[in-house]
């Protein structure tokens, strides 16, 4: 089975998930920061990409949810300095 671009772009997805929870754990990262939940939701979009050409379900549930939280503290996270601002 050869290596190929998208299994590529799914291992740099995981890669940035795995640091990033590293990061957190070492309390270099905190889970409110805006770039907790970036990181979190450019991995889960990588390897979301790489399950549309070697497909998983189980994999892609997990990772749609995944992104979709990670979204959710974006949002979180402007709404939260908008009403700081005020």
């Amino acid at each position: 089975m050869p290596f190929s671009f998208t299994d590529a772009i799914g291992l740099l997805g995981v890669i940035i998930i795995v640091i990033t929870y590293m990061l957190l754990q070492f309390e270099r990262l905190s889970p409110k920061a805006l770039s907790f939940s970036l990181l979190n939701a450019l991995g889960a979009f990588l390897i979301i990409v790489s399950l549309l050409y070697d497909w998983n379900l189980s994999a892609f549930v997990i990772e749609f949810f995944w992104m979709l939280l990670s979204l959710y503290g974006i949002g979180k996270y402007y709404v939260s300095k908008k009403r700081m601002n005020k």
